[in-house]
């Protein structure tokens, strides 16, 4: 389910920022191929970073 919503926020961002920008650019087109496959590529390299994170927390060494 992680990986979903994943790939669904980062659909919605990227095709977010692809909106401003081409607004801020004088009124181009969109290019909604290119922010799809933007989005994908954004998503994995997400999911590849969280994986590289470790889920247990780090022990505590306390000296006395």
């Amino acid at each position: 389910m992680q990986y979903i919503m994943t790939f669904v926020w980062s659909f919605i961002l990227v095709h977010m920022i692809n909106f401003v920008l081409m607004s801020l650019g004088g009124g181009q087109d969109l290019h909604l191929v290119t922010a799809s496959i933007l989005s994908v590529i954004f998503a994995i390299f997400v999911i590849l970073i969280s994986m590289t994170i470790p889920d247990e927390p780090i022990p505590h060494h306390h000296e006395h």
